[in-house]
């Protein structure tokens, strides 16, 4: 059976939560020392980050999470048609220009971009409405992170071809509860992969970012803040979306950030960034038979809401990639699949969170 067409399964004109894989041709090494040639390709796990910081600056998709493995990397994307249709065309264009520069200054950063270059794409109404759909697009988002690093491992490496698979794999997200189990599984992909032991040791993680913000953070007596995920002073972290939802302000508007750095400042789970952490570090232990931990009494309810228990919990993140395939979150995904597997606690309702859709 062929496989769906990605324009019939992503649409840049709605909001869509979207786990992305991307591999490396048959698996070959993208990062990290190759044991077979012994070849070190770990620098190219910083070029990834880099231009995931980049596209976050330019695109209107949140990056929720992420995480860049040996051989292929996870993205965690929220696609935000709501955030481009609020930027004037000029800002448009001029976005366009930064990804697909007609000029580059001599350092190869993108050149600010001349009126004529603008007019040409504000002056073609069909040009500037394709421009503006695909910078809510997450497959051009995905295009622009796999042809850049293709580009540079293959001159560095002095060959032509395939660097990434045909194409790369798409979940989507449509409840919290899915949207949450999925982040903890892709912020932990190197502890269940034995290269790391800890969230803290874990690099190329959105989850490290997020810790070594907190780590250098000057008033750390007193719990994170709306107002401080927010911030400009997350310096490697503030290009990823806050993780705790704001009710108030995330509610009234897309959120449009200012900044520079990112879409939105818009939220994306129920819970704040120290309870997630702290689930996060708890379920890493589980996931090691070398690790004995206890869950804090404080995230019990967390699991509760999600309708889990403990053990439940850590079953769905090691699985995740097995048990759902095109979606998670949907009767016939979620619950269906979780019941032909025996893991009923997964078949009581289709938005166990009983929270607001992402």
């Amino acid at each position: 059976m062929p496989r769906q067409a990605r324009g019939e399964v992503l649409d840049p004109s709605e909001v869509q939560v979207v786990h992305c894989i991307q591999r490396c041709v048959r698996r070959a090494f993208l990062c990290g020392d190759d044991p077979l040639t012994g070849n070190s390709y770990e620098h190219r796990r910083g070029w990834i980050r880099d231009r995931l910081e980049f596209l976050a600056s330019v695109f209107a998709v949140d990056c929720l999470t992420f995480s860049v493995m040996h051989n292929h990397i996870h993205l965690v994307l929220r696609s935000r048609p709501d955030v481009v249709a609020a930027w004037s065309d000029e800002e448009v264009a001029r976005r366009w220009l930064r990804l697909f520069p007609r000029r580059r200054n001599d350092d190869g950063s993108p050149a600010d971009p001349s009126k004529p270059e603008l007019d040409m794409i504000l002056n073609q109404p069909e040009v500037l409405a394709e421009r503006r759909s695909r910078l809510s697009d997450i497959s051009w988002w995905m295009r622009c992170t796999a042809e850049n690093i293709a580009r540079r491992s293959n001159a560095e490496d002095s060959v032509t071809g395939h660097f990434w698979e045909g194409r790369y794999r798409a979940q989507i997200l449509l409840d919290e509860s899915s949207l949450l189990v999925c982040a903890a599984y892709v912020d932990l992909n190197p502890i269940r992969a034995a290269l790391a032991e800890t969230p803290e040791t874990s690099d190329y993680t959105g989850a490290k970012d997020r810790i070594d913000d907190l780590s250098e953070r000057e008033d750390r007596s007193r719990p994170s803040t709306h107002e401080w995920e927010r911030s400009r002073r997350r310096r490697r972290s503030g290009w990823m979306s806050p993780i705790e939802i704001d009710e108030q302000s995330d509610a009234t508007g897309p959120a449009v950030e200012t900044s520079g750095r990112r879409a939105s400042s818009k939220g994306f789970l129920p819970v704040s960034m120290a309870r997630y952490l702290e689930l996060l570090d708890w379920t890493g232990r589980q996931l090691r038979a070398d690790k004995i931990g206890s869950i804090p009494d404080h995230l019990t309810p967390i699991l509760q809401r999600i309708g889990l228990d403990t053990h439940g919990w850590c079953d769905v993140v090691r699985k995740f990639g097995r048990i759902f395939k095109r979606a998670a979150g949907t009767p016939e995904s979620l619950a269906g699949e979780a019941c032909r597997r025996g893991q009923g606690w997964l078949c009581a309702r289709e938005n166990p969170l009983g929270l607001s859709s992402v």
